[in-house]
């Protein structure tokens, strides 16, 4: 059997329902094809439920740790994490229905089945009752996404060594874990199992804690996660993931010297790899990197006319919201819509361990190497009303500037809810504002957001609160 479509998207993930919803908008006969489920990763075991799980962590932490500063007091508290774990699932599965009824509105035809590219212009669909599909395109944008890096030598069993994958959908709360590598999936696990109660172990084989943000945020971070008593092991790699009878061993080293660390879990959160395997793609000759990320332009096209990449698979920046933004310009350019291309280094990042990251552009230090006399606003939480009616008042906001002509280079943000204050910023920045009118701009008191005003005063030489 053969359908014919303008756009064909292969992955149903937040770039690929995205780039459908568009294509069907700009009056494009659209088709969707994923294996497994609407919402990719991202909705089913990534960027949603975590935050839901996140949330319980958040609440368990006050009632264990915070009680009595909040005026709680209980005669024996129960924590039940298989209800955390359950809830995030239902906060996944509504958002994965709704996405469903998108595809319905737009009128958008949804295969479930393994997508291959048998030709330049076909996708052929397996379902899972072995029939297959032949999807006919003048356009394909591939929206496959990536998945964890694993080194062939350490066993994923599912029990004892995990990935994001198997620790999200676990319902079982362990009583120690080993967490191998501290970017956002290393960290947000970390502060899930610690705000339980869970023994909690960083292994980083880089110098600091995220290793990938301003390296004063590194700093503050790894004094909140001591501070709740979860153990660094920074600048240390790791040699081995052995199963035990009663868990895992992790052997570890740094400067010559080996440790040993035992737990009931390792968690494997060193990386991605492109989900660029088994579709075809060498044999039309799309171009690909050492690595298997699919190569693409400003306007997200291969090096083969007519197929199109987003998001992960490409490896560009591997977030949710970025695949979005690149689907959208995918969409855009099959219709002939104008674009513009994005700007990876200016996109925002947020991580959601607890205090929350949130940065984008250049740190104060990538500004310096690059030649820009650099000028810096800050702001404490310490002096803000509302993070202190909070209780929760770790961390500054930072500005990044170019002196000369106050051009906004970056940001870098840890403490209450700083993803909610990011917009502001990367706006500011791509209208071509300054700190001067971040500062002019009156903010609401007492909220967050006044931070942002506060560190472009500082910016300006002109701090008020500080």
């Amino acid at each position: 059997m053969s359908e014919q479509y303008d756009v064909v998207v292969i992955g149903a993930g937040p770039g690929g329902y995205v780039a459908a919803i568009r294509a069907a908008q700009l009056g494009l006969k659209t088709a969707i094809v994923d294996k497994q489920w609407m919402g990719g990763v991202c909705l089913n075991v990534g960027c949603i439920p975590s935050k839901a799980l996140l949330k319980n962590a958040e609440v368990a932490h006050t009632l264990r740790e915070r009680g009595k500063e909040f005026g709680f007091s209980f005669e024996n508290l129960t924590l039940d994490y298989a209800a955390a774990v359950k809830r995030s699932r239902q906060v996944s599965e509504r958002l994965v229905k709704g996405i469903g009824f998108l595809m319905k509105k737009n009128n958008i035809a949804v295969h479930m089945g393994v997508a291959k590219l048998s030709g330049r212009n076909t996708v052929s669909v397996t379902a899972k009752d072995g029939a297959v599909t032949d999807l006919t395109a003048k356009n394909i944008i591939l929206a496959t996404g990536a998945s964890a890096a694993v080194p062939a030598a350490w066993q994923v069993d599912g029990q004892k060594v995990l990935t994001y994958w198997e620790a999200i959908l676990q319902e079982k709360q362990p009583k120690s874990v080993v967490v191998i590598g501290s970017g956002a999936i290393g960290v947000e696990f970390s502060t899930v199992w610690n705000s339980y109660g869970v023994e909690v172990s960083i292994v980083e084989m880089l110098p600091r804690l995220v290793p990938l943000e301003d390296a004063e945020v590194s700093a503050e971070l790894e004094k909140s996660f001591k501070k709740r008593g979860i153990k660094l092991f920074t600048g240390h790699k790791v040699e081995a993931v052995e199963t035990t009878e009663s868990g895992v061993r992790v052997t570890i080293s740094a400067n010559g010297e080996t440790k040993t660390l035992e737990a009931e879990q390792a968690l494997v959160a060193i990386g991605f790899k492109p989900n660029s395997k088994g579709l075809g793609l060498e044999e039309l000759g799309v171009a690909l990197s050492e690595r298997g990320f699919v190569e693409i332009d400003e306007k997200m096209q291969t090096n083969i006319p007519g197929i199109y990449a987003i998001g992960d698979v490409t490896g560009k920046l591997m977030l949710a919201h970025v695949g979005s933004a690149m689907g959208i310009l995918a969409a855009e350019a099959i219709a002939g819509q104008e674009t513009h291309p994005l700007n990876y280094e200016m996109m925002p990042r947020a991580t959601y361990c607890q205090p929350q990251i949130a940065s984008f552009g250049m740190t104060e230090a990538q500004a310096k190497e690059r030649g820009y006399n650099v000028k810096v606003g800050r702001f404490p939480f310490q002096a803000s009303g509302k993070a202190l009616g909070l209780g929760d008042y770790a961390g500054w906001v930072k500005l990044v500037m170019d002196e000369k002509y106050g051009e906004i280079l970056g940001a870098a943000l840890i403490g209450p809810e700083v993803t909610e204050l990011l917009p502001e910023l990367t706006l500011a920045q791509m209208m071509e504002l300054t700190p001067a009118e971040i500062a002019r701009n009156v903010h609401a008191h007492p909220t967050l957001s006044e931070a942002l005003m506060e560190a472009a005063h500082s910016a300006e030489g002109q701090a008020i609160h500080v």
